[in-house]
């Protein structure tokens, strides 16, 4: 049976080879006077192949993790493709914000392990938000973690969704959705008129992330003075507990420039 099924792959013979890496081994000779190669060798190819096939489906399915972190980033479109090369800084005090920012997200293991916050206030049209998304998309491409963007309207807003006898969610659940990620970048903080239940939301989340170590990124249009006043005592402390640090963007808005 062995004899027939070489007949009809064309072997009518062996003989004795050597291979340079694997010493000597028996060759299959075929009609055309061909001669198979080392054994051993063909081995070592095709396990080759096969680490490199799966080296190649490891890194897909890395770009598609990469690709879902990305997109349960909830980063505005507009802003998913900024970065830090991209920002642009001219005068000292942009350079410095931007050379803070990028710090910040290169040494995030550190900051995550202490839980120190960023905040950065100041004017409109400066680049707040700019940095922030650049920080966020750092932290997930370069560390692997987990970031979430979001305003503190959508905060409110998913918070009071909690209530009612129709909820679906609990209201500790609305807030355990904004600490579970390594990294909240809150914007718009300030934005709305002074509101009690706007402070008290933003308090809750804060402070659920506080006490898990988690840090968190706030933005705002208001000076360092008011935005204390506008979160409240109580959240200021735990925002500068750590280590937080402010980031000023006192310069004119680029966006007026460009107008």
């Amino acid at each position: 049976m062995l004899e027939r099924t070489q007949r009809l792959a064309g072997i009518v013979g062996q003989e004795q080879a050597t291979c340079d890496r694997h010493g000597a081994y028996e060759a299959q000779v075929f009609r055309d006077e061909r001669r198979s190669g080392c054994p051993a060798c063909a081995e070592d190819a095709r396990e080759k192949r096969e680490a490199e096939e799966w080296a190649a489906q490891r890194r897909q399915g890395a770009v598609a993790k990469l690709e879902r972190r990305l997109g349960s980033a909830m980063i505005p479109p507009r802003f998913t493709g900024k970065t830090f090369e991209s920002y642009r800084a001219e005068t000292a005090e942009q350079k410095k914000a931007l050379a803070s920012c990028r710090r910040y997200a290169e040494q995030f293991t550190e900051n995550a392990q202490g839980g120190r916050c960023m905040l950065l206030l100041g004017k409109t049209g400066t680049g707040k938000t700019h940095l922030a998304a650049a920080v966020a998309q750092h932290v997930i491409r370069e560390h692997g973690a987990t970031a979430i963007y979001t305003t503190v309207s959508r905060i409110c807003q998913h918070i009071k969704g909690s209530f009612g006898s129709d909820a679906t969610y609990t209201e500790a659940q609305a807030i355990e959705l904004f600490a579970q990620a390594d990294l909240l970048v809150i914007d718009e903080v300030g934005a709305s008129r002074d509101n009690d239940f706007e402070r008290m939301s933003i308090f809750e989340v804060v402070n659920k992330r506080y006490e898990e170590m988690k840090p968190t990124v706030l933005v705002s249009n208001l000076c360092a003075t008011k935005f204390e006043a506008s979160v409240g005592d109580r959240t200021a402390d735990r925002l500068r507990e750590g280590g937080g640090f402010v980031l000023l963007f006192e310069w004119d808005s680029a966006r007026r420039g460009a107008a």
